[in-house]
Formats: structure tokens, C-alpha cells, sequence
């Protein structure tokens, strides 16, 4: 199962490590930022990668974890012009955006049914209101309230939600992964 991720940042980078240790070895990880020292509190990133671009820091930190994951890269900003071919190859895809617009541009263009999962409401630090949803060809997990405008993003929240996330992918994936 070939998982794909529209953005590598916190929610990218958490998932992306937790299905790697999980079994799931076939990744396309597409970013075009750089590793920044705001990103460390909460994403799969360290200190000396600074400045890297985050899907070559993220390829080495999941080989460390297991060399036989396969990983593809694209370092390019999405847009509505090539998120349907980028991930067109994906099983399903991670959204992993910041921006509302981002987002809301992506499942737009992957509206030929490929299955998203996806987070609305990381930020902040309680996390008894995490929940999932359905919507469509989608599964969302968060708060659906906590935005990152309104209030700080920490570690156990961002890394809670994308544990929800991996969950649900794993579910999706029904035994079809590498078996470690």
C-alpha cells in the first residue's frame, strides 16, 4: 500500500514514523519547505537538520528507523494543477496542510474518490475531545475546534492527533503492509 502525504510537518512527519515502525514501507512524501528550529517542538525533525529540506531530513529519520522503507520525494508547493497527478500512484493520501485553503484544495482535487486522512483541530493541550469523522471519501481526526491561529501547537496534541491518524490508516491498510 503506497501512502501518500500532502505535507511533511507535524502531522506529516508523525504519521509518517509511527507507519514505518508499524509495517507500512511504501511512502511518497511531497513538502516544499525547510526544516526551520520553530518545527522541533513538535515535528520528526532534529538540530542538526535545520535548514534541510524536510522531505530529505524526514527520508533519512525513517531509514534510521527501518533502511527498507521505499520513499519517494517531491520537493514542490501543491496546487490544484498537479495534486491529482502527484498522488495519483497513492493508496491514500495524509493531509498534512496548514492552511484551510490547502486543505480545502486538496480534497477537492483528490475528488475522484482516493481515500484522505486528515486532522481539523490540533492545536492546544487538551486532548479528551479528539475524535474521528467521516466525511465522504475522508477520515478526520482532532478537536474540529482548536485552531492554530487561536491557540499554541504542542507536541502531545499534534503527536495524539497523528496517532489517530496512523490508526486509521492502518485500518484502511487491512494487513496490507510488510510484517517487521
Amino acid at each position: 500500500m503506497r501512502i501518500g502525504f500532502a505535507g511533511v510537518g507535524g502531522i506529516g512527519s508523525n504519521v509518517a514514523w509511527m507507519l514505518v515502525r508499524s509495517g507500512l514501507l511504501d511512502l511518497f512524501l511531497v513538502d516544499f519547505d525547510r526544516v526551520e528550529e520553530s518545527n522541533l517542538n513538535r515535528q520528526f525533525y532534529f538540530a542538526d537538520q535545520i535548514g534541510e529540506p524536510k522531505v530529505e531530513a524526514l527520508t533519512r529519520n525513517l531509514k534510521a528507523i527501518n533502511p527498507q522503507v521505499q520513499i519517494r520525494t517531491a520537493m514542490i508547493r501543491l496546487d490544484a494543477g498537479n495534486c491529482a497527478a502527484l498522488f495519483a500512484g497513492c493508496d491514500l493520501v495524509v493531509e498534512g496542510l496548514d492552511k484551510e485553503e490547502e486543505k480545502k484544495m486538496l480534497l477537492e482535487s483528490l475528488h475522484h474518490g482516493q481515500k484522505v486522512v486528515s486532522a481539523c483541530g490540533i492545536a492546544g493541550s487538551a486532548l479528551d475531545s479528539i475524535r474521528v469523522r467521516r466525511i465522504g471519501h475522508s477520515l478526520v481526526a482532532g478537536d474540529f475546534t482548536t485552531d492554530c491561529a487561536y491557540a499554541p501547537l504542542f507536541a502531545h496534541k499534534v503527536t495524539c492527533v497523528a496517532a489517530y491518524m496512523a490508526g486509521l490508516i492502518m485500518q484502511e491498510a487491512g494487513g496490507r503492509y510488510d510484517k517487521l
